[in-house]
């Protein structure tokens, strides 16, 4: 890791990609987002604006608002079909096992 910074609840460092494609999310930033062992993460790409990471319990909520007929808040420019898909990928994503997710402090 190179080039940490840590001010105002914000951080800056590098990390290097393993022969498996892994990365190693750092401590600060784990313990910054309390994201623990066992946790599920949600991978965003797109190929012009770059990628995000998300704790899955996040995503979990939305899709929650989503299935409460809530999606014109959240997405006012998508289609009731296009959201309530979203949502449905969402909790396809979930893992059986994974009992922890909704239960962070957000």
């Amino acid at each position: 890791m190179k080039s940490k910074t840590k001010e105002n609840n914000k951080y800056m460092g590098s990390v290097k990609v393993g022969p498996k494609g892994q990365i190693v999310i750092p401590k600060e930033v784990r313990n910054m987002f309390d994201i623990n062992p066992g946790d599920t993460l949600l991978l965003l790409a797109d190929s012009k604006k770059g990628i995000a990471i998300e704790r899955y319990g996040v995503f979990a909520k939305i899709a929650d608002a989503i299935f409460a007929g809530k999606a014109k808040e959240i997405y006012p420019d998508h289609t009731e079909e296009e959201s309530l898909t979203f949502a449905k990928s969402i909790k396809g994503m979930k893992k059986d096992g994974d009992d922890n997710e909704g239960n962070s402090n957000d």
